[in-house]
């Protein structure tokens, strides 16, 4: 009730106030497990990559925020759970694939923080990718956010990673993977910067 009720406040407020454009939606599975990987430009991301998509989707959201425990609840409703900054926070690991593994959506940053897609992705969301099999769909957001501005979402198809699964050597097959992914997106920004 509480993410249907704030699903519909944000969408009202990014198609209003940002004209947002959504495609590829098609590409987003229907059922079961998915990682939506996007790029990173500012503190709106999260619920921007979220607003067109008929599934909830669940992000990682820095553990101090869930020290308020009003605050935590509502964000518990909203999809997000706490992840330690600076380091690997292995609660946060067990919970996505806790998520994944009952067929959830995630929506994962691979760059980290806000930055420049030319910069190597983390390699968190391949790992995830390859410990449960969950199809990952790589998404770019295109634009700026300026008011009564056009800022686009584009979803692109499925990135396959079954090359990395049987991998010999797990760590240059989790860099391999990570940097297909972080290929796809630039190629989906390249493809689709607004003139």
């Amino acid at each position: 009730m509480v993410y249907s009720f704030a699903h519909f406040i944000t969408w009202l407020f990014f198609s209003t106030i940002y004209r947002l454009k959504a495609v590829g939606l098609e590409h987003i599975p229907n059922h079961g497990a998915v990682i939506v990987c996007c790029n990173h430009i500012s503190y709106l991301d999260p619920p921007l990559l979220g607003t067109p998509l008929k599934r909830k989707i669940h992000y990682m959201a820095k553990a101090e925020l869930f020290r308020f425990p009003g605050l935590a609840w509502l964000l518990g409703q909203l999809g997000a759970f706490p992840v330690k900054r600076g380091g690997v926070s292995k609660d946060a690991i067990k919970r996505s694939l806790e998520l994944l593994k009952s067929g959830k959506v995630i929506g994962v940053f691979p760059e980290g923080t806000r930055n420049r897609s030319d910069e190597p992705g983390k390699k968190g969301a391949a790992s995830l990718a390859l410990k449960s099999g969950a199809t990952v769909i790589p998404a770019a957001i295109i634009g700026r956010y300026a008011i009564f501005r056009t800022i686009r979402i584009v979803y692109g198809q499925p990135v396959d990673l079954s090359e990395f699964v049987d991998s010999a050597s797990a760590s240059e097959a989790l860099e391999q993977a990570t940097e297909k992914i972080m290929s796809e997106i630039r190629k989906l920004i390249a493809d689709n910067e607004l003139k």
